[in-house]
């Protein structure tokens, strides 16, 4: 694929990514994926921007309705419950401008006094911008909220929470050409960005496929989101008791790297317009790919975590639990049925 710059791009941004690709002769996908949503003065979500709603690129639940925080707060209720109901964190981690932590807190405050009166929610955000829409969104809830970053986040008794933050993270894009595994290098061919199939970056690329039993057909393309799984261990590792819940687009990995998915899942948004073309609107678009869940759980597996609920469609949430008894998961099956019943009929009757 090659594609010139878009006058729509951020200037200074695609002169940062040419300079470090003339630097190293050609950068993997995922460093140009970095650079464009995340360098941190030019980077899609670091720069002041309305991403989200009518007058943004795209919409999240969150951002259309209270029902989804409301459904969110009745489950961490749940877990508050389970866990004595004593001191409870939320870490949540990429709060976009905090309509979900909003919604959460409210139907704390509204239905479970006691619980919130013993809640600290805390966020994770590397974006100013994003910190500044959270801290005025949030400013009612002042005394139970507190921003950190991840580092100083330790032995969490509680719930670390992400609403559509991995399918954001930096990939790998790969490409089956034959018995070789393939990857997508980024390079400059004078008047835009451009492509090339080059051997893998890193030898994990082909663990990560080996480790799976799962490989993409000959001419088909995938993304390996190699950061999301270092990303799963580390917040098991913060965890001291409690749960993960992990909301995204996503699937197992034999439906998402199935042959039928020749092009990936990579997509690009901008003004409430899908594209494929990363290398358009530098800077002004959201770049993202579906999850890979069946190697996010195995991740958190792998520390310790234990499964409690997960769904193969990508509107439900895959979680995850520590120290949480297998004879709960009923209860908590039943308790987001009634809850998401009990928040229909009150929708309705509004």
């Amino acid at each position: 694929m090659e594609m010139p710059v878009s006058q729509d791009s951020r200037p200074e941004l695609v002169e940062l990514i040419r300079r470090r690709i003339e630097s190293d002769g050609g950068i993997p996908f995922a460093d140009f994926m970095n650079l464009a949503l995340y360098q941190p003065a030019y980077g899609y979500y670091m720069a002041p921007r309305t991403r989200i709603g009518k007058a943004g690129d795209f919409f999240t639940s969150s951002s259309v309705h209270a029902i989804f925080g409301r459904l969110v707060a009745r489950q961490v209720h749940q877990m508050w419950e389970i866990l004595g109901q004593g001191a409870f964190s939320v870490v949540e981690q990429g709060a976009g401008e905090g309509h979900l932590a909003l919604d959460i807190l409210d139907a704390v405050a509204e239905e479970f006094p006691d619980f919130y009166s013993r809640l600290r929610y805390r966020l994770i955000e590397v974006s100013p911008d994003n910190r500044q829409r959270q801290q005025a969104q949030l400013a009612k809830h002042a005394e139970r909220v507190e921003w950190c970053a991840f580092d100083e986040v330790t032995a969490v008794h509680g719930c670390f929470l992400s609403n559509e933050l991995v399918d954001a993270f930096p990939v790998h894009l790969v490409e089956r050409q034959g018995d070789e595994l393939r990857e997508v290098y980024v390079v400059w061919d004078g008047n835009g960005f451009a492509e090339e199939l080059r051997p893998p970056s890193t030898l994990l690329l082909n663990e990560y496929f080996a480790r799976l039993g799962i490989w993409p057909d000959d001419g088909c393309r995938a993304e390996v989101n190699l950061g999301a799984l270092d990303w799963m261990r580390q917040v098991a590792g913060l965890l001291q008791r409690g749960f993960a819940i992990t909301i995204d687009y996503g699937y197992p990995a034999v439906e998402l790297f199935a042959p039928h998915r020749r092009a990936g899942t990579l997509m690009c948004y901008h003004r409430h317009c899908a594209s494929e073309e990363p290398f358009l609107r530098v800077g002004c678009q959201d770049i993202t790919a579906h999850v890979d869940f069946t190697s996010l759980q195995n991740a958190g597996a792998a520390t310790g975590l234990t499964r409690v609920i997960s769904r193969p469609d990508s509107s439900q949430p895959a979680g995850s639990v520590k120290q949480a008894p297998r004879s709960l998961v009923p209860k908590i099956r039943r308790q987001i049925a009634a809850a998401g019943q009990r928040c229909i009929e009150s929708a309705t009757s509004a």
